[in-house]
């Protein structure tokens, strides 16, 4: 069943770490078979201002246990995951899509 990845991201320290973190991520989104859905702030706030200066990221994947093969990955886990401490807050969770029937 298709799932989706939602990180919604309250950047506070834009540094290096984090530039490299964004960058190696995404390849091993990719090489997990991941795809952006959408990446960034809001093009409008519609209602609250929860998400105000936040950016929200959304991934797809196959299943949930092709996510976690992306969140398990050694490389990930030990040389890239560790560069997003300290900049920032981040609420992620994963989310399974309907059923075909809904």
């Amino acid at each position: 069943m298709p799932t989706y990845l939602i990180a919604v991201c309250e950047v506070t320290n834009p540094n290096e770490n984090f530039k490299k973190y964004a960058a190696e991520s995404a390849k091993l989104i990719a090489a997990h078979g991941g795809k952006y859905v959408l990446r960034g702030p809001a093009a409008k706030l519609i209602k609250g201002e929860a998400l105000q200066g936040k950016v929200v990221i959304m991934t797809e994947w196959d299943s949930l246990e092709h996510l976690e093969g992306f969140l398990n990955d050694e490389t990930y886990v030990n040389d890239v995951a560790p560069l997003r401490e300290g900049t920032g807050n981040y609420e992620i969770a994963a989310y399974e899509s309907l059923p075909p029937n809904g």
